[in-house]
């Protein structure tokens, strides 16, 4: 399959190879995909065989299906050169040529997202994937090597104690175990958010318990692959603001407001490269 460049996708599995959880080749240059594709669970492995100008992948599972959900989840339609273009005269001018051809990856489901949002909610970045991988691998499954976050109606029927366990907070396993039980009682649709506006989603979302600003921006850039969005309240995006400004504290959100002006309509994609610009990547 081809696209257009650029496209570094050697970028975007020195992303993904921050969450413990993805099955990456780096030396293959390739991840393995866990899908639900009509209620199964399913593995497709896709594999870069060209260049960042020229980008092909490989893709072992095809069909019509898995290809629109993997096109969805790489951003593969997603014009890079004019988000590039558009912040050539901007402050990031520079860490848009130091990553040139990043796209806005997105989690490979928006429940996974969703779930992994509230678990990484006031954590440290290690210890937030610690946490998570604990939760998947002690109560979701494993299909070829890959696992599966644990689906809603499993996760619905767990109690406190099982996440208390696990070193979750008693008011994050109440959270993690009321969204899951908000999707199987129908009060909470994920795939009906791709047709509603972000505000609409804020509005909705803000509703359930745990779930703050920060989170539902997450899942729009990440779940949704929004691009406008700036969560200003992160902690990585202040203290990428801080270096790249050079400053001596972290900014104030009167400050942001202010730097990220000329950043719309691709604020996701300014947030996505200040992450880049602090994250170490293994």
């Amino acid at each position: 399959m081809r696209i257009l460049g650029p496209y570094n996708f050697d970028s975007v599995l020195d992303r993904l190879s921050l969450d413990p959880l993805h099955v990456i080749n780096k030396v293959k240059r390739s991840v393995k995909v866990p899908l639900i594709i009509k209620d199964q669970p399913l593995v497709a492995e896709v594999t870069a065989i060209g260049t960042t100008d020229e980008p092909e992948f490989r893709i072992d599972e095809e069909n019509n299906e898995i290809i629109e959900r993997l096109t969805h989840i790489f951003q593969w339609k997603q014009s890079l050169t004019e988000v590039d273009d558009h912040f050539q005269t901007t402050d990031l001018q520079q860490l848009f040529k130091d990553h040139r051809g990043t796209p806005l990856v997105l989690d490979f489901d928006p429940y996974n997202c969703l779930l992994k949002s509230i678990i990484h909610q006031q954590l440290n970045l290690s210890f937030a994937h610690t946490l998570t991988e604990r939760f998947v691998k002690t109560f979701g499954f494993e299909v070829d090597g890959v696992y599966f976050y644990p689906q809603p109606e499993t996760v619905a029927h767990l109690n406190i104690a099982d996440l208390r366990e696990l070193q979750f907070s008693g008011r994050k396993a109440e959270y993690v175990i009321g969204i899951a039980q908000a999707i199987v009682d129908g009060k909470l649709d994920l795939q009906s958010l791709y047709d509603k506006s972000d505000e609409e989603i804020m509005n909705e979302l803000i509703k359930l318990r745990g779930v703050g600003p920060w989170t539902v921006q997450n899942l729009l850039i990440f779940g949704l692959g929004r691009p406008n969005l700036f969560p200003a309240a992160d902690i990585g995006l202040q203290n990428a603001l801080k270096k790249l400004y050079e400053l001596d504290r972290k900014p104030t959100l009167e400050e942001i407001d202010l730097y990220k002006k000329g950043w719309e309509p691709y604020l996701s994609f300014a947030s996505l490269y200040l992450w880049r610009s602090i994250e170490e990547v293994g």
